[in-house]
């Protein structure tokens, strides 16, 4: 297994993040992000297989990890996250271009710095997995006449979102154990019998909620959707248990310059359980938005 190499970020607003590297620094860079309630670890097994052929970057973004946690909702907006993740690339590689790949609330915060034209040259291609921009949902849902069957499929596994907006009763559930049984739950579904799944931290999980409560509101209520010239490639699992696949592949559609989209089979985990399937789109993907499209895979 390929060792990460361990760093230190101070952000613009103080915030210490712990950020990792994998392979050859002199190799194009795919920056992973991680969703909630994860840290760095959930890219374990897709980032082992970059490694090979890529400089692998992920980071634990602020509040989970051994990443510090700021205490209001100011210090988790999508803006601040994605201006992080924008300080970790320039830390890290510079002024040189790179690729993104993220996962559930890794993609949510992505696709801010993704749709910053600010950032349009520096970003070469996005992959993003079970983590629509909040701003293109919103317009999305707002589509009920098109859409009522996918629109009700999508409220109906988003109950949780509402849940976590209520004052501490979502933390009194993390700290009895309920979000772990419903994460494991999600993490299982579709795998086979035995199949076993890594923990999630209460603690990650706990200081995560800011992520739905500084966003989630203002967001659906007033979006305020932006377009890309990015390349983008959605991954949605057939068997996500909270974001739908219609609306992972068509929710970012009329915002998108170039945006492919691929059903993968698996979980809402499914970059965990299934690290080579999405390594393999990954790689196929950068390589064909870095004009090597003729490589091998690994």
């Amino acid at each position: 297994m390929t060792v990460a190499r361990q760093r230190t970020l101070t952000t613009s607003d103080g915030v210490r993040l712990a950020v990792q590297e994998r392979g050859n620094a002199a190799n194009p860079t795919v920056v992973a992000i991680h969703g909630y309630p994860d840290d760095h670890h959930v890219w374990d097994g897709v980032a082992e297989r970059l490694a090979g052929r890529f400089h692998v970057v992920t980071y634990d973004v602020r509040g989970a990890g051994s990443s510090e946690t700021p205490s209001g909702r100011r210090h988790y907006t999508i803006a601040r996250l994605a201006a992080d993740l924008g300080e970790v690339i320039s830390e890290v590689v510079g002024d040189e271009q790179v690729h993104l790949l993220a996962h559930d609330w890794g993609s949510i915060q992505t696709w801010g710095l993704v749709t910053d034209p600010a950032w349009a040259d520096r970003i070469l291609s996005y992959t993003s997995v079970s983590g629509p921009d909040l701003d293109m949902v919103g317009v999305w849902l707002r589509g009920i006449r098109q859409r009522p069957r996918a629109i009700a499929r999508q409220l109906l596994d988003s109950y949780y979102v509402a849940l976590f907006q209520l004052p501490l009763l979502p933390e009194a559930v993390i700290r009895i154990g309920v979000l772990d049984r419903l994460v494991r739950h999600s993490a299982l579904h579709g795998l086979s019998a035995g199949a076993t799944v890594r923990d999630k931290s209460r603690s990650d999980a706990e200081r995560g909620l800011a992520l739905y409560r500084a966003n989630f509101v203002p967001r659906l209520v007033r979006p305020a959707p932006r377009r890309t010239t990015v390349p983008v490639q959605v991954l949605a699992p057939t068997g996500d248990l909270h974001v739908d696949s219609e609306m992972q592949r068509t929710a970012p559609a009329p915002w998108c310059e170039s945006l492919a989209t691929h059903e993968v089979n698996g979980n809402h985990w499914v970059v965990e359980h299934s690290p080579e399937v999405i390594a393999a789109h990954v790689t196929r993907f950068v390589d064909e938005n870095s004009g090597k499209a003729d490589r091998p895979l690994f």
